[in-house]
């Protein structure tokens, strides 16, 4: 299957017109809210920031609409701007337009690729006792429950990591 989820999802995003262009608007909404005082966005900015990004590419981008249900917690704000600026720590950080698009990349490819893996989490095992359940009442085999329930959780996780290839 080759690269990451969340790098093959970081891929779409930074070539989407409609992600850019949500990016762009986001940015500029917190310059405006922060009165034009910096050249850019603020740490303390970046999880207002990606709220309003969550709810923007809701609406335009169906990998978030389908795999991201809520705006990335804070956690995963903080973990992608540390993942983007190795001076993370530095209080008068400011993020230009193209770091906090990098940025925003960075945190939705997480989030999309961590709702993914929530799925596999929760679909396999679902499938796994239904096929063990119809095995106890067919007694077709050891052999063939384990084949069945490898096949099953292969193709739940093919399918899903398929679908992040829009």
């Amino acid at each position: 299957m080759g690269t990451s989820a969340s790098k093959r999802v970081g891929r779409y995003l930074n070539k989407s017109a409609e992600f850019n262009s949500a990016c762009d608007s986001v940015y500029d909404d917190c310059l405006s809210l922060a009165q034009h005082a910096f050249d850019g966005v603020k740490p303390y900015q970046l999880v207002s920031a990606t709220e309003r990004l969550h709810s923007k590419l809701s609406d335009s981008i169906p990998l978030v609409a389908k795999w991201v249900k809520s705006a990335p917690t804070r956690d995963q704000v903080d973990k992608a701007f540390k993942a983007i600026r190795s001076d993370s720590s530095d209080s008068e950080a400011v993020l230009g337009n193209s770091e906090f698009r990098e940025f925003a990349a960075e945190v939705f490819a997480d989030a999309i690729a961590s709702g993914a893996g929530q799925a596999v989490r929760t679909r396999v095992p679902i499938g796994v006792v239904g096929i063990a359940g119809i095995g106890i009442l067919v007694k077709p085999g050891r052999e063939f429950i384990a084949a069945a329930i490898g096949a099953y959780t292969l193709g739940v996780t093919t399918s899903i990591y398929l679908s992040l290839d829009v």
